[in-house]
């Protein structure tokens, strides 16, 4: 059985599905498994320890944590056409990361401003490695099932309670 991953998420905001991204990539599953921040805050916080896979330009975050996971941060929808000082990246790539760090910082606002959606995947590239992804936004807990399956808390927890899975607490 695949060990299930617990994902602190990178940044603060209204998660939805990554069905619901307007971008065929992320919302085809394309990219992996995760969930988007609609209305992010603008700061990327390192979500585990790890190391910085690449930063590219703009506002794209390569991660690999201690425990095998990588995963991608795509700040906004379809940016690879803007220009212009809205990513301050604090990090480059190789650099070790710890839980909390400062990433990158951005402006959401010139990005809607300039016509782009801020609306930011964050995606685990590798999830065939994995059992259930889970991410983590303040008190609230995003359940990624590895049959790309989106829930609330208490529809994950009734469903796999039926299916005998116990998480414990995280």
């Amino acid at each position: 059985m695949l060990e299930n991953v617990f994902i602190d998420s990178p940044l603060f905001g209204t998660p939805i599905p990554l069905a619901d991204v307007d971008d065929e990539i992320f919302s085809g599953g394309a990219a992996g498994k995760g969930v988007a921040i609609k209305n992010p805050d603008g700061k990327i916080i390192a979500p585990f320890g790890g190391k910085v896979a690449f930063i590219a330009e703009p506002g794209v975050v390569g991660l690999k944590s201690f425990g095998g996971v990588d995963l991608l941060i795509h700040v906004g929808l379809k940016t690879c056409k803007l220009v212009g000082e809205s990513f301050h990246p604090q990090v480059a790539a190789g650099d070790v990361i710890t839980r909390g760090q400062v990433l990158l910082t951005f402006d959401p606002l010139e990005m809607t401003w300039a016509g782009f959606d801020a609306t930011t995947p964050v995606v685990v590239t590798n999830p065939e490695n994995f059992g259930d992804i889970v991410f983590k936004l303040g008190g609230q807990k995003i359940f990624v099932q590895h049959e790309i399956f989106f829930f609330t808390l208490k529809k994950f927890l009734c469903y796999n309670l039926r299916r005998g899975v116990d998480y414990g607490t995280f």
